[in-house]
């Protein structure tokens, strides 16, 4: 008999049930744009663990279907990241209407491999995160792949 590698290998971002609450609210309270902000605490390329959220505006110049989080505001964040011994864990923002995944815009975008792009759905209702991956030809099933050099694979939520 062969054994059977049972270990999940699906990426796994880490998340207080009180920051996933926050998150949800400010969803909810900043729609119809969409809201955004960056995920702090321990970073690993499969499994990170949020203990902090920092909200930004919405700088984009369409807020309803796009988000972009000011340059200087991002650093002012990263500062303050490193300052508390925090790490990048990756960013989240918002969809108020629209699939709970990543828009080719958000592809497009992305920049940070390994981190987790956390996305908040209000309708319909569904949060989900993503890991952006910056090499090629690793695509999955599990994956929903880019033209701009890279792809996003789906992460496991797991509240805490």
């Amino acid at each position: 008999m062969t054994a059977i590698d049972t270990r999940d290998r699906t990426p796994s971002l880490v998340l207080p049930a009180q920051t996933r609450e926050e998150l949800i609210t400010r969803a909810r309270t900043g729609s119809p744009r969409e809201v955004c902000g960056i995920l702090g605490g321990t970073f690993g390329a499969e499994r990170s663990h949020v203990q902090s959220q920092y909200p930004v505006t919405n700088v984009a110049d369409r807020p309803r279907s796009r988000y972009r989080i000011d340059p200087e505001d991002q650093l002012e964040i990263f500062d303050r990241l490193e300052a508390g011994g925090e790490e990048i864990v990756g960013f989240y923002h918002s969809h108020p209407w629209g699939p709970p995944k990543p828009s080719e815009t958000d592809a497009r975008d992305a920049t940070w491999p390994d981190r987790s792009y956390l996305i908040v759905s209000l309708d319909p209702f569904e949060i989900g995160s993503w890991r952006w991956r910056s090499a090629t030809g690793h695509e999955t099933s599990n994956t929903q792949s880019s033209e701009h050099g890279g792809w996003f694979e789906r992460e496991r939520v797991v509240l805490e």
